[in-house]
């Protein structure tokens, strides 16, 4: 069954990807949802804290990635919004 887990993780470290190579590429961040990603980089640390804490390596490695991609697409959203109003 940890095959599956992996298979998750393996899924999961994908979805934020093309946001941020969209994001990287055109440097645009118009119509992206900083709240959004704000919720979901707590949800993320919260998840990886619990896995962490139990010890389940599966839910620690995904949610270490996901934690760090996700971040990088807040910290763009959040530059792209400060450098329009600038």
């Amino acid at each position: 069954m940890d095959i599956i887990g992996w298979l998750g993780v393996c899924i999961g470290v994908v979805v934020p990807l093309p946001q941020l190579v969209r994001i990287f590429k055109t440097g645009k961040v118009a119509n992206i949802s900083v709240l959004t990603y704000a919720l979901l980089v707590v949800t993320i640390s919260c998840y990886l804290l619990h896995a962490i804490k139990i010890g389940d390596a599966v839910f620690t490695v995904s949610n270490a990635f996901n934690l760090l991609t996700n971040s990088l697409v807040l910290i763009m959203l959040i530059r792209g919004r400060h450098d329009r109003s600038g």
